[in-house]
């Protein structure tokens, strides 16, 4: 939208119909792991289905090296070293980071769980250009890689329930596919590089779960120690085991369950296919043949025994080592472009916008303004966002027709149950997933008189715990993009379950 002569125009003055349909976009991938870091630059092609964009199209712009995530001591990762490396990958690109139009920093396994896990998203959001989001969390990483490998494609194209193994240096990550939703995922604390040598076979590093393993097979572990080696064969077959059973049945023994990050999977049929990605499928599939100083071939070759004689097809997957920042980047964008409001402009970027889905009573012919206005705040308290210190994103299902005085009853609804914020000065976020985000702008504006910034989009779809970040117009279309994430940092380093909060 556009001031000029006093008057507020609805839409960006370099909209162009012609563009309309089409939004391209320059899209950054990094992904910092528990054992690589490495970065994909994608440009992205979304055409407008109905009232929303969906992503129609991904060119590979460049792959980056793959980095072994550096340490500056046992339990920390060098973010200086990382910049280094993301700003070597910028040059290689040829990509200025001023020309990122969206994108996500996702810290995976063990390395999110990190003591300065949070300033490497900081230091990457702040390098990385505009719009690329920090993201964590095992059920959105499972999700990712099952997108990023074709694991969730497949299930559609061959009407299969398929499952996807992510195994990475620190955790493994399960996601069952049907019909191209991830119904079910699982996580466990076991990886390639619970444990990994230095380059004469003596101990480098030993994660809590490398000992765990370890004790349950009488293998000594020291840093600077050779480890017996068929003690050390020992435990990559009891991992094999471990994760095999999360893979395959319906009730866990104590040692199987206490590995796990994640719920178990029901496991109530066998899937028909399972592909594998994360580092470890590079040997799976026989794409990589060297060794970095870690368990990996080894436990590719152990897990490959027992899915073979378990029966499901072993199927190539679309990405190895890169399923979870490709598939980050197809996955977390949509853009809202169908009717948008902003005012004023320079309110974009909003980035880590906790959302709240309020059960509004919208079915009414007359719309109450006083039970909206309850609705949304039992939805704020039930996030512990009642007080109003933050800015919220209040995403709503529009029904039936928007006469005057029922987007009048909704307006007034909404910014009485907002009124904390509201009186600090937030800006004013709504959401919808129809046709109508324009009309209530203008309305809150205009009818309403309400003196905050307003940012009100559509053709989004949101649940809730989702966090989103909404972009800038887009030149020539007036669309925004919106990054929609789940910042979940793990609350301690401890194996198993542990408590997460969501981090804004």
């Amino acid at each position: 939208m556009s001031e000029e002569g006093g008057r507020v125009f609805f839409s960006n003055v370099r909209r162009s119909l012609e563009l309309e349909d089409e939004i391209r976009l320059t899209s950054v991938g990094v992904d910092i792991g528990s054992s690589t870091s490495h970065l994909v630059f994608s440009r992205l092609v979304l055409e407008r289905l109905d009232n929303r964009y969906v992503v129609s199209e991904r060119k590979l712009i460049h792959e980056s090296e793959v980095l072994l995530t550096p340490y500056a001591g046992d339990a920390t990762i060098d973010a200086l070293a990382l910049g280094r490396f993301i700003d070597r990958q910028y040059a290689l690109a040829r990509i200025d980071p001023k020309a990122i139009d969206t994108g996500a920093l996702i810290l995976t396994g063990v390395a999110v769980r990190r003591s300065n896990a949070r300033a490497i998203g900081d230091l990457f959001a702040a390098q990385a250009g505009k719009f690329v989001s920090v993201s964590a969390g095992d059920a959105l990483e499972a999700m990712l890689a099952a997108f990023g490998s074709g694991a969730a494609a497949r299930s559609i194209r061959e009407s299969a329930r398929v499952m996807n193994v992510d195994i990475g240096g620190g955790t493994s990550k399960i996601a069952v596919c049907e019909a191209g939703d991830v119904v079910e995922t699982t996580a466990a604390d076991i990886g390639a590089r619970i444990v990994s040598l230095d380059s004469e076979g003596r101990v480098a590093r030993i994660e809590e779960a490398g000992r765990r393993f370890a004790s349950e097979v009488g293998l000594f572990l020291e840093i600077g120690a050779k480890p017996d080696a068929t003690l050390l064969d020992a435990m990559v077959e009891r991992m094999a085991d471990r994760l095999f059973e999360a893979m395959s049945r319906p009730v866990l023994r104590a040692q199987s369950n206490a590995l796990l990050r994640l719920d178990p999977l029901r496991n109530e049929r066998k899937p028909e296919a399972i592909s594998f990605s994360g580092g470890v499928s590079e040997y799976i599939y026989g794409r990589e043949r060297e060794a970095f100083g870690d368990l990996g071939p080894a436990l590719a070759r152990a897990i490959l025994e027992r899915v073979k004689a378990w029966g499901p097809r072993i199927v190539a997957s679309d990405e190895g080592i890169r399923a979870t920042v490709i598939g980050a980047s197809q996955y977390t964008i949509q853009v809202s472009g169908s009717t948008i409001f902003v005012a004023p402009q320079d309110v974009l970027p909003l980035k880590n916008v906790p959302v709240v889905t309020p059960d509004l009573p919208l079915d009414d012919d007359t719309l109450d303004i006083t039970k909206i206005a309850a609705a949304v705040q039992i939805a704020l308290r039930r996030l512990d966002l009642h007080e109003g210190e933050q800015t919220v994103a209040l995403c709503y299902r529009w029904s039936k027709s928007a006469t005057f005085a029922r987007l009048d009853n909704f307006c007034r609804g909404i910014t009485a149950g907002l009124a904390k914020a509201l009186d600090r000065g937030l800006p004013l976020v709504l959401v919808g997933d129809g046709d109508i985000g324009g009309l209530i702008g203008i309305h809150c504006l205009e009818e309403t008189r309400l003196p905050n910034a307003i940012v009100s989009i559509d053709g989004i779809v949101l649940k809730e715990f989702d966090f989103i970040d909404i972009g800038a117009l887009l030149e020539t279309s007036g669309a925004v993009p919106v990054v929609i994430k789940s910042l979940v940092f793990p609350g301690s380093a401890a194996l198993g379950r542990a408590k997460a909060g969501a981090a804004a």
